[in-house]
């Protein structure tokens, strides 16, 4: 007798051309990820090749009852780490019957931004270090505290090691390998300062596709963590008081700053970060004003600072950067549960499109 486990596993790419499609998208709190799966008659490698879809929009928060029907246009496509062979993880946007992107989808505005020819003509380049939280669940307190207590003092817990100090390692190296599987661009992982708290980074990534990668990724670790039994937070400070809040910071160069004289072009986009300080705070996600209070390695939400190699700045430019005079910067001030799609294209219009 087959056990569940054996069905599961099994390989389908021996008996059907068939795959299975599951079409994932974002639902109405901004934070929500949802998905379904169908079953289509081959492979299928271009999102252009893949039938548009619909769902419920009234159990998602994203329509009303009486007119519920929102479609589901396909925009990238990953490997499905979970169902292996040629099934694969679709990653879409939402729109009306009539063809208007619906209010909650961020991802058409970022594709109008990404396709400004001035924009594409700088190919901004992102990284993302995504911040998160494991919690036990039921009880909603992170992942190897006492119930009802606390641990030790912050300080052992950054890039630990040890049963005492590191708590959710299989988790974490699950959703590594998950989304190197998949296609995402995945550069590493780390165990951060608050025990249970850990960090992923997505990039290089170019455009629209550091929305899309980042979205995929939080959708892996969504269905690992669900397998094992454990809830995933992206809430920016999820215990208050001495304990590091959870953050998105987001690394980002242009094809000026990647050259000769780089650097120049780096501070102006900074000074024009500076001058838009209150729309970027506005947009880099809920309850950040419980995070960025000036301590924690955090600048305080209300003032815009800059420096190099500075943790405690709102926008910090690397060391290096400013001895080859050309490279990065990292805006330290999103959120962990910013939206990339929003995030990515307002820092590439403010510092590209914006003439003040």
């Amino acid at each position: 007798m087959a056990l569940l486990t054996d069905l599961i596993n099994l390989d389908l790419t021996d008996a059907t051309e068939k795959i299975i499609a599951e079409y994932i998208w974002i639902g109405g709190s901004g934070m929500d990820l949802r998905s379904k799966a169908r079953t289509l008659p081959g492979p299928v490698t271009d999102p252009s090749k893949l039938p548009k879809w619909n769902y419920d929009g009234s159990s998602t928060g994203q329509a009303p009852g009486e007119d519920s029907e929102v479609i589901l246009y396909p925009q990238a496509i990953f490997k499905d780490p979970f169902r292996k062979g040629n099934n694969i993880l679709v990653m879409c946007d939402c729109y009306t019957p009539a063809g208007e992107p619906i209010p909650t989808n961020k991802r058409f505005n970022a594709a109008k931004i990404f396709s400004n020819p001035d924009v594409a003509a700088e190919e901004p380049w992102y990284g993302i270090e995504q911040e998160y939280t494991l919690l036990q669940k039921d009880i909603n307190w992170p992942l190897g505290w006492p119930v009802g207590g606390f641990p030790g003092p912050q300080g052992p817990y950054y890039c630990s090691i040890g049963a005492d100090k590191s708590f959710g390692r299989d988790i974490v190296d699950a959703h590594y390998k998950a989304c190197l599987f998949a296609g995402v661009n995945i550069s590493g992982i780390n165990g951060e300062v608050m025990p249970g708290q850990w960090e992923f980074q997505v990039g290089p990534t170019v455009g629209i596709s550091a929305g899309d990668q980042v979205w995929v990724a939080r959708y892996l670790l969504e269905r690992i963590t669900e397998i094992a039994g454990v809830v995933v937070t992206f809430d920016p400070k999820p215990i208050p008081g001495d304990w590091n809040g959870a953050g998105a910071h987001t690394n980002y160069s242009t094809e000026s700053m990647r050259k000769d004289g780089g650097f120049e072009v780096i501070v102006a986009a900074v000074e024009k970060l500076k001058l838009k300080h209150k729309e970027h705070i506005a947009a880099y996600g809920e309850g950040n004003e419980r995070r960025l209070t000036g301590k924690h390695e955090t600048a305080d939400i209300n003032t815009f600072s800059w420096g190099v190699a500075n943790r405690g700045a709102s926008v910090r430019v690397g060391r290096e950067t400013e001895q080859n005079g050309k490279g990065y910067f990292e805006d330290r001030r999103p959120a962990s549960n910013m939206d990339p799609y929003v995030v990515t294209s307002m820092i590439a219009e403010t510092t590209i499109m914006w003439k003040p």
